[in-house]
């Protein structure tokens, strides 16, 4: 049995009346907001977040119709994000195919806001002021995060710090969101979500790193041409690592060009090249599986199950 099928396995019909919300929560008669949203359904790709909701509902309880309004709420959140960082961005695809502002420009910034709005209808849904207050929160934690990551491009400094601030706020937020939510609406105690939580965030800063080091190799596959995020103006922990390490010069200026939205392709392919030969890679590599290490951690502590060993392969996988 594959990873993704050993996942999936023990929330099977969950997932299904997820979809099933999902895809009724994105049902609209204007049809111009009817194409936007068929657009956006073409990359739902292995629905990872959600299925993470499932499984921390499962690992404490049954999944309920708040634990369903949840996991929609958080997808769509997450999707209202994705569209509005691509217009900031000025991004022209996500992951392989072509962004929604690409296609539709303006209509993209009304679009986000169309599934904000949404997110919010099905947190109240969930009749859970925890639920309502954590996707609430969330929503200010992702543009907190993408207006620091915009700031930081003033900051002169290669800072792991900022980037991991930056992180905590744009990616993991929504991973400990997931998986408090999930605690929540099975009602479980203020010490077993607080776990969920930690585990939430801990897989989420895996999951950003891994995604930062795909950005050093090419690969049609994962949908990302290498150096997107430095043409995009983002430093991330590999880069970082080999600039404070190295101490070059050159590499420095063009890094800050990298910052300031004026370098290269040829400028970042040898800015890619210096990461790699100073162990950039090598130390993302384990930085992720320090953390990966302390969300295991976390599962040994609970009675082993069919779901934990889905989260232990959910890990593996991310």
């Amino acid at each position: 049995m594959d990873s993704i099928s050993i996942i999936r396995t023990p929330i099977e019909s969950e997932l299904e009346a997820f979809k099933e919300l999902y895809d009724s929560s994105l049902s609209s008669s204007n049809t111009l907001l009817d194409s936007v949203v068929a657009h956006i359904r073409q990359r739902s790709g292995k629905m990872m977040r959600p299925i993470l909701v499932l499984l921390v509902a499962r690992l404490y309880g049954v999944v309920s119709p708040a634990t369903l309004h949840a996991a929609v709420s958080l997808e769509l959140l997450h999707n209202a994000s994705l569209v509005h960082d691509d217009v900031v961005d000025e991004s022209t695809e996500r992951r392989g195919q072509l962004s929604v502002n690409a296609i539709f420009n303006k209509v993209a910034v009304l679009t986000g806001d169309y599934l904000l709005a949404t997110s919010l209808v099905h947190a109240e849904l969930t009749n859970s002021h925890q639920i309502i207050r954590l996707v609430s929160s969330l929503g200010q934690d992702l543009a907190d995060g993408e207006l620091l990551q915009l700031s930081n491009v003033s900051n002169h400094s290669f800072s792991e710090t900022v980037y991991f601030d930056v992180i905590r706020k744009k990616t993991a937020a929504l991973f400990a969101a997931c998986t408090e939510a999930a605690a929540y609406s099975v009602g479980v105690s203020e010490e077993e979500v607080k776990l969920a939580r930690l585990l939430g965030e801990y897989i989420g800063i895996c999951f950003q790193i891994k995604d930062d080091i795909f950005d050093y190799f090419d690969s049609k596959e994962i949908g990302k041409p290498t150096g997107n995020d430095m043409l995009e103006g983002k430093l991330t922990l590999p880069v970082l690592y080999a600039l404070n390490r190295a101490n070059d010069n050159q590499a420095a200026e063009i890094a800050l060009k990298v910052k300031e939205g004026t370098a290269t392709l040829a400028e970042i392919a040898r800015l890619i090249a210096f990461t790699k030969e100073n162990g950039g890679i090598e130390y993302a590599v384990r930085t992720m599986n320090a953390y990966k290490q302390k969300a295991f951690g976390l599962l040994a502590s609970l009675p082993d199950s069919a779901i934990c060993v889905a989260l232990r392969s959910y890990l593996d996988y991310v």
